[in-house]
């Protein structure tokens, strides 16, 4: 697909506007969990998610320098998969993501620090059944930052939910990862073009230097 022109096309019917870096950010680091990046897990995503994740690790050095915040959501369910409803019907392989299990950890490369919260979700959106809107509301957020898997599940869920809630969604395009590069790219065409801004990591570096 080109999307070059696809581009222009949406831009000339009023879509893909830049909502632009608000006042106060954070950082929201979704699914970065050991199932995306170990061979042999049903849900290896190689190599998009594990190149994710360590374009990730300048970016959260960078917020902590500058007392940024940062949430991070994991996956977890019961053994029997009854907390996870129809999404685990669907995507069985998810019931591999057990509270016992290894899997469901946070990425080695990128672990939570003293200060950072960690939120437990059953379906994509970080959103959907967590108190994380509320808390960045708290916090006086602004501008939400989305790192993490998959962008064609979990980040596009997140964006859409996160634009709702009055956020400026930013997502750093070297900082997620999918399955494929088909609907990695797609997704990331589909955020930019109607609920937030994908931008390279850079620019998005030197606006959390800038705080």
């Amino acid at each position: 697909m080109n999307y070059s022109e696809l581009e222009h096309d949406y831009t000339s019917h009023g879509l893909g506007n830049r909502v632009g870096f608000g006042q106060r950010p954070a950082v929201l680091v979704i699914d970065f969990v050991k199932a995306y990046t170990t061979p042999g897990s049903p849900l290896y995503a190689a190599p998009g998610v594990p190149d994710a994740v360590r374009a990730s690790v300048p970016l959260l050095d960078v917020a902590r320098q500058h007392n940024v915040p940062i949430i991070y959501t994991t996956v977890a369910y019961r053994a029997d998969g009854r907390d996870g409803g129809v999404f685990v019907k669907k995507v069985p392989a998810l019931l591999h993501l057990t509270h016992d299990s290894p899997l469901a950890e946070i990425v080695d490369e990128l672990p939570p620090q003293p200060g950072d919260m960690v939120v437990e979700k059953k379906y994509a959106s970080a959103f959907f059944g967590t108190h994380i809107a509320a808390t960045l509301t708290a916090m006086g957020v602004d501008t939400v930052i989305m790192v993490g898997c998959s962008t064609s599940g979990c980040i596009r869920a997140s964006a859409v939910d996160g634009m709702q809630y009055g956020f400026r969604v930013i997502v750093p395009r070297e900082g997620v990862g999918d399955r494929a590069p088909e609907p990695h790219e797609a997704n990331l065409f589909d955020i930019n073009g109607k609920y937030g801004d994908v931008m390279r990591m850079q620019e998005v570096l030197d606006y959390l230097a800038s705080q």
